[in-house]
């Protein structure tokens, strides 16, 4: 059971996390979208599996694929609807809307106060694990639908 000690350490921890990945966010905005800069984050992202070598981590399939999927279908698609790939010359932008930094915040609140609930039906390792599939659920989608936008604007030429 986490104390109140523990529980503002986590929020203020959760804290930095949100506030280092919108501002890597906006830098990342800042410069052009390539096919690397699309693949690199799921398949970096991918090594985190190996956490479920170790027992501790492990939790059943059904959990599991209901992470993924919930990850998938219902919390990727705020981040599909609200960032568009455009052509800006002979460049591959990355446009999101006003709404795309309220959706980062909203889905860092939703993992906080859910991680509050399963911290109590599972272990805290499982929980990670949980999360952590969640989250590539999502990352993968958003970027498999970035690099069809990708692909489908680089298959045009551009505008002179």
């Amino acid at each position: 059971m986490l104390d109140l000690h523990s529980i503002w350490i986590t929020a203020f921890v959760s804290l930095v996390g949100l506030a280092g990945v919108m501002t890597w966010r906006i830098r990342e905005g800042r410069t052009a979208v390539t096919v690397r800069k699309i693949v690199i984050p799921p398949l970096g992202m991918s090594t985190g599996f190996c956490m479920f070598f170790v027992p501790v981590f492990r939790v059943p399939w059904t959990w599991a694929a209901l992470a993924f999927l919930a990850g998938a279908l219902l919390l990727a698609w705020p981040l599909v609807a609200t960032s568009k790939l455009v052509r800006e010359g002979e460049a591959i932008m990355m446009r999101r809307s006003g709404a795309f930094f309220a959706v980062i915040v909203v889905l860092a609140l939703i993992r906080f106060l859910a991680r509050g609930y399963l911290d109590k039906v599972m272990s805290i390792e499982q929980t990670g694990g949980i999360f952590f599939i969640l989250a590539f659920g999502m990352i993968l989608r958003w970027r498999l639908r970035m690099l069809f936008e990708y692909r489908a604007l680089t298959a045009r030429q551009p505008a002179t």
